[in-house]
């Protein structure tokens, strides 16, 4: 039995047909299913630094720009078909600049998408429905962001709404000042 054979109308009818749902499932557990898997890297954190490395760094550091003379631009590489070998490459402005823009990600793009069950058109209505299947509990409400007393007074240990002279009274506003016009204001 295919999924289609279920629910011809919709892919996504799992919840309202859960004995059928479980009849796909055991013919899908008589079949012997190999699946290569090993571990990432070592461990979840050198996935994260390795992704990290591409999705949340310039094209090119500041430490490997040399120099720039003359509409020139020197800069370091490393060429992999050489050995790893530290090249230098020099370059005009221009050209430069093209090859960086290369590595700029457009308006309206980004750079880590989403597929499957996380895109993001139907991210809340399936992971409800995943949970639904799964006889998961909804998840926690997000907790409140900190306030700034509250993380100073954790952090350092320091009231923010104490006087900072005698320690015993409590700051308060009076007043709040407007913005004084700029000095250029000519009107």
């Amino acid at each position: 039995m295919t999924p289609a054979a279920i629910c011809p109308q919709s892919r996504n009818c799992w919840a309202t047909a859960p004995a059928a749902f479980a009849a796909w499932l055991g013919e899908l557990r008589q079949q012997a299913w190999v699946v290569y898997c090993k571990p990432p890297f070592a461990g979840p954190e050198q996935v994260l630094a390795y992704l990290g490395r591409y999705t949340h760094h310039v094209a090119l550091s500041n430490d490997r720009l040399l120099a720039f003379d003359d509409g020139r631009v020197r800069f370091r590489w490393r060429d992999y078909a050489d050995g790893n070998r530290v090249k230098v490459l020099d370059l005009d402005v221009n050209e430069f600049l093209r090859r960086f823009l290369l590595h700029v990600v457009p308006d309206g793009f980004v750079r880590i998408r989403h597929f499957g069950l996380l895109a993001n058109r139907h991210r809340a209505a399936t992971l409800a429905q995943c949970r639904a299947l799964l006889a998961q509990p909804p998840p926690l409400a997000p907790a409140l962001p900190e306030s700034v007393r509250a993380l100073m007074l954790r952090v350092t240990g320091l009231d923010i709404d104490r006087c900072p002279v005698c320690q015993q009274g409590q700051l308060r506003r009076l007043d709040r000042l407007p913005p004084t016009p700029s000095a250029w204001d000519t009107s």
